[in-house]
């Protein structure tokens, strides 16, 4: 098994399990489990805004349901459906605009994308042809899939990056171990260490930033712009 040299085994205590949704009904979240074998129980990511006893949907994708939301019935449904938070289905049934999270990159494979706390993205083109145009947190506009699925809101707990460690332990229940500078080590244990002084070398030649195993690391080594070979 690798590790990193700067990341160690976290708090057992401070993570849960998570269950993918595996029914296409309306369930009502509630604070306490319905049974200890967990049959009924679909554990989701917590959108924002929802509250204990609130009413989301989940829509799967198994052909009945989709035959059954596209009768005029069912669209006024999604209509409603659509301005609740919480609620996850494909993103052919939403409409422009829509702040969505936990989004699908192939249907039926689970959410992959936008669903680290507080984030969400959103529908930037009416989802009429095959793939929809939306927009992550960072930025960046990406065509996806019509038929996957998304979940409608934003990821709970929007402060979590505004949230400080109170001590140095902190860090290390969360699997981050401490990091040396490079100019602190000996020369046996990294290429910047040793020499007199503040210095990266000894000798009077400067040494590029290199990492602990000698290659090169500094800005645009590997985040350039890569050379098109003729």
């Amino acid at each position: 098994m690798a590790i990193s040299r700067l990341r160690a085994a976290a708090a057992s205590t401070l993570f849960k399990p998570a269950f993918a949704r595996s029914f296409s009904a309306a369930a009502a979240q509630n604070g306490a489990e319905a049974s200890k074998t967990r049959t009924a129980v679909s554990y989701i990511l917590a959108p924002h805004g929802c509250k204990s006893g609130s009413v989301i949907h989940n829509f799967g994708m198994k052909s009945e349901a989709l035959d059954a939301a596209s009768s005029t019935m069912s669209q006024m449904a999604i209509l409603d459906i659509n301005s609740q938070v919480g609620s996850c289905m494909p993103l052919n049934m939403m409409r422009i605009g829509t702040m969505i999270h936990n989004i699908e990159l192939k249907p039926g494979q689970g959410g992959k994308m936008v669903r680290a706390a507080g984030t969400c993205a959103k529908i930037l083109k009416e989802p009429t042809s095959r793939y929809v145009l939306i927009r992550l947190p960072s930025g960046v506009e990406k065509l996806v899939d019509t038929r996957c699925r998304a979940t409608v809101g934003t990821v709970s707990n929007p402060s979590h990056g505004a949230k400080k460690l109170r001590k140095a332990g902190h860090s290390r229940w969360l699997g981050r171990r401490p990091v040396v500078r490079g100019v602190a080590m000996n020369p046996v244990d990294h290429p910047h260490g040793g020499g007199e002084g503040r210095s990266k070398s000894s000798g009077s030649h400067g040494r590029t930033s290199q990492t602990p195993w000698g290659k090169p690391t500094k800005g645009g080594y590997k985040t350039g712009p890569l050379k098109r070979r003729k």
